[in-house]
This record gives C-alpha cells, structure tokens and sequence, in this order.
C-alpha cells in the first residue's frame, strides 16, 4: 500500500510559466524522493515598469513515502 504526502512550493522564472514550473519540481527533486506530481494551483506575474517582469507559480506537489 502507497502513501502519498502533498507539500505546496512557490517558484518563479524571468521567461515562462512552465519553466517556473519546470524550475520549481527540479529543485524539490533536490531534496524530496519520488516525486509523482505537480498540480498549478496558482499563477501571477510580476510586473515592473509596465511589462511583465516575473512568472510565478504555486504549485501542490505530491510524492510517495519510503516503506
């Protein structure tokens, strides 16, 4: 029997959303194990100057506990 656990993370990129998605399962990955998925909870973008600065994501990212 599997069990799962959720944790929620922020990441941000100065290109696209799906690079600050991209950015933000990689560096989970550095220190949580197994991790199955990520689901976008949230978007914005941060802007500076009139123009879109920063993507930002916030995101439930789910893994699998060790036995």
């Amino acid at each position: 029997m599997a069990v799962a656990k959720v944790i929620e993370i922020t990441a941000e990129s100065q290109s696209s959303f799906e690079d600050a998605v991209r950015h933000g399962v990689l560096k989970a990955a550095d220190t949580v194990k197994n991790i199955k998925s990520a689901w976008v909870q949230d978007q914005e973008v941060i802007v500076k100057g009139g123009e879109v600065d920063t993507y930002r994501v916030h995101m439930k990212v789910t893994f699998l506990l060790a036995d």
